[in-house]
């Protein structure tokens, strides 16, 4: 089966082709056009601004991807658009150039969860996929965390998740963006805060650790976010060293709590698995901590990270995600997908 995917959820256009079965997946073709440098003068993602670059690249992006796929419509057998979560101007820019597409080439059309894609993210690396299909990689504990989102899914088997607990407030990306901002860091911040968190001292600063001793698998980081607000406040001069300590502790603080929660949901539900996924996922810190971690645990369960080029928004994993929600229905049931399929701004996967 043949997947054309399309993601526009937020300020990245993304197309991709997708060779799926059950054995076996290769990625034909998968395209990215970033935003980052139009948004970076206004330190943040301007909806309008990135709807109407969407509008603009997703029709000449769409025709090279098909172009280095080597493929052409008539060889698509599905196509699957991300229709949310995500900031309603931007998908509907995606969900009606897929509803079109669908019209116009008689193709079945599934409208996936932006966050279904994060999920399977980890299992686009051609090493990783044969996993996806073994009894032994069930179930998992699944840990999203990107700029919009910061939940923790247990997946009894591919496409079936049940929420286990999500931010109260700020998601960890967004804090790491918003500390960034405190300390007038270039955007996308994130990865500013864990560039010079390397060259700091962890210690240097003492952040609370929102919720971490709590009972449930919720996440909150507004305070986190609002004591650092305050230790700026309070430093009268910010050398750079300084500002590398600031970064070091507040990514301490925002790592353990992930860590630890998603540890404890690891081992309450027996997983096999841990999975992370979305922006987040990309952190070194982040990584090396879970990973340590999860080899302490009796029995201990494997880890998985997608690839750096999935981390991030990406048309390749709306297409495995479409592609395994079409694998369990058939295709029928997609195929008058473009008078159903709707951009849903808020759409949450466990609704």
């Amino acid at each position: 089966m043949n997947v054309l995917g399309i993601e526009t959820s937020c300020d990245e256009t993304s197309v991709a082709v997708l060779k799926f079965s059950q054995g076996q997946i290769k990625l034909a073709a998968h395209l990215v056009s970033s935003q980052v440098k139009l948004h970076a003068r206004w330190g943040g993602v301007v909806p309008e601004l990135a709807a109407r670059r969407h509008t603009e690249v997703i029709i000449p992006l769409l025709d090279t991807t098909l172009k280095k796929a080597r493929t052409t419509p008539a060889k698509i057998d599905l196509i699957a658009v991300a229709a949310g979560p995500g900031l309603i101007t931007a998908l509907q820019v995606g969900v009606e150039t897929a509803k079109t597409l669908a019209l116009a080439w008689k193709k079945p059309l599934v409208g996936v969860n932006h966050i279904a894609g994060h999920l399977v993210s980890p299992f686009l690396a051609t090493s990783s996929w044969p996993l996806a299909n073994r009894k032994t990689t069930w179930p998992a504990v699944a840990l999203v965390v990107s700029g919009g989102h910061t939940e923790l899914h247990l997946i009894k088997s591919l496409g079936q998740q049940r929420l286990l607990g999500r931010t109260l407030d700020d998601a960890a990306g967004e804090a790491f963006d918003k500390t960034a901002k405190l300390l007038k860091l270039p955007y996308p911040g994130g990865p500013q805060v864990a560039k010079l968190a390397r060259l700091g001292d962890p210690t240097a600063f003492v952040f609370p650790r929102p919720l971490i001793k709590n009972s449930n698998y919720d996440f909150s980081f507004a305070g986190l976010k609002t004591a650092v607000l305050y230790q700026v406040q309070k430093l009268k001069n910010i050398t750079p060293q300084t500002q590398a300590d600031l970064c070091a502790s507040f990514q301490n603080a925002a790592v353990e709590v992930l860590v630890s929660k998603t540890l404890r949901a690891a081992r309450e539900h027996k997983a096999k698995t841990i999975i992370v996924a979305g922006g987040v996922s990309a952190n070194h810190e982040l990584q090396k901590q879970l990973t340590a971690a999860a080899k302490l645990l009796r029995p201990a369960p494997g880890t998985l990270f997608p690839d750096s080029e999935f981390t991030g928004d990406n048309a390749a994993m709306i297409a495995l995600a479409g592609a395994i929600e079409a694998n369990k229905r058939g295709l029928k049931p997609y195929k008058n997908g473009w008078r159903t399929t709707q951009a849903q701004a808020n759409w949450e996967l466990w609704q």
